[in-house]
């Protein structure tokens, strides 16, 4: 089975998305995560994950929409939206200065916000990291130091080897998208090479990056199987090997999914 650990099934029309979760199954992919990025929209993540039993979701506000009108949740705010059976994680959250489309502060005080939560909820923080790693680092280390560990994932993993190696020595974990099959990429297929066996998942962040073969369409769940197989080439292992590894390691990040 595989796990595709980030989507976002409501980017889809109502009209598709019952085909894209059925090719999704013929795929293989056993498991879909839909991620919060705003507020208003987590009944909408909350109400696919009803609809389909193999559908799960996170609550949370995107870097970019952190300095919306709508606001940026407290953190109790944030646990409230959080408290549904099949809500399995905090975010997607983080830092993106790479548009900068909110204020740095704004993104900065609502990921802390999101952390809390997660460390309130016990439920895994899923991380949005674009060149901001010195930032999203001392974010990590200060919020550990000062209320103690909490699962995190850094998802969709395109950033540098220092943000991989303090991220994974605080117990936090990868995963990678399609950005792992590009030809330009090498520097990420050979973080995902020497990172811990037990701390690598995969997503497509559909409907964004499609993996090669499939660059230019718009991408889907089931596409995460091409990104496993270049994880699986990239750390000399067989595609059963690679599926049951990063299946099993989604498990136990996220055990309310099992």
């Amino acid at each position: 089975m595989l796990v595709d650990s980030h989507c976002h099934l409501d980017y889809f029309t109502e009209a598709e998305i019952e085909a894209i979760v059925a090719r999704a199954r013929e795929a293989g992919v056993g498991r879909m995560v839909t991620i919060g990025t705003r507020v208003g929209q987590a009944e909408k993540v909350k109400a696919l994950t009803e609809r389909f039993p193999d559908v799960w979701g996170t609550v949370g506000v995107h870097p970019h929409n952190a300095g919306e009108p709508e606001g940026m949740p407290t953190t109790a705010e944030i646990v409230a939206l959080a408290d549904h059976p099949r809500v399995i994680g905090i975010g997607e959250c983080g830092l993106d200065y790479f548009y900068d489309k909110a204020p740095r502060e704004a993104q900065q005080e609502g990921f802390r916000r999101h952390i809390r939560a997660a460390r309130e909820t016990g439920l895994p923080v899923c991380i949005h990291a674009r060149q901001a790693d010195d930032d999203i680092l001392a974010i990590l280390r200060e919020e550990t130091a000062a209320g103690g560990a909490f699962p995190f994932l850094l998802h969709c993993f395109s950033s540098g080897a220092g943000l991989a190696r303090g991220a994974l020595a605080m117990g936090g974990y990868l995963s990678f998208s399609g950005i792992l099959t590009f030809p330009k990429s090498p520097e990420i297929r050979a973080i995902a090479a020497e990172a811990p066996a037990d701390r690598i998942l995969v997503e497509t962040d559909s409907p964004y990056l499609a993996p090669v073969p499939l660059r230019g369409k718009r991408c889907e769940p089931g596409y995460v199987a091409h990104t496993a197989k270049v994880l699986a080439e990239t750390r000399g292992l067989g595609i059963a090997e690679a599926e049951a590894l990063t299946t099993a390691n989604f498990f136990r990040l996220f055990p309310k999914a099992a």
